[in-house]
């Protein structure tokens, strides 16, 4: 009996650590820019929340940055709510 829980503890604990990874995910080290001057300094185009989002505050001059976990993180900042925040 007790060789069996020997089995089973250990089999649970091997499941358990190999199971528990960290996650480190884009949104928990997205950066939070105060203002888009400085969201700019760094991505000149503002960024995307994806791909398939269009400007709707007519010609920009630079490309924006696509990333969703970014973008959710300044969102505040997208005034046009197009899915683009602080493009130029």
């Amino acid at each position: 009996m007790k060789k069996i829980l020997t089995i089973i503890f250990t089999t649970t604990l091997v499941l358990g650590i190999s199971t528990f990874s960290p996650t480190s995910t884009d949104a928990a080290t997205a950066k939070v820019f105060k203002n888009c001057t400085e969201l700019n300094k760094e991505y000149p185009g503002g960024v995307a929340k994806d791909t398939k989002v269009t400007n709707k505050g007519g010609k920009t001059k630079y490309k924006p940055t696509v990333s969703a976990e970014l973008y959710k993180a300044n969102a505040s900042k997208d005034r046009d709510k197009d899915g683009i925040a602080c493009e130029r």
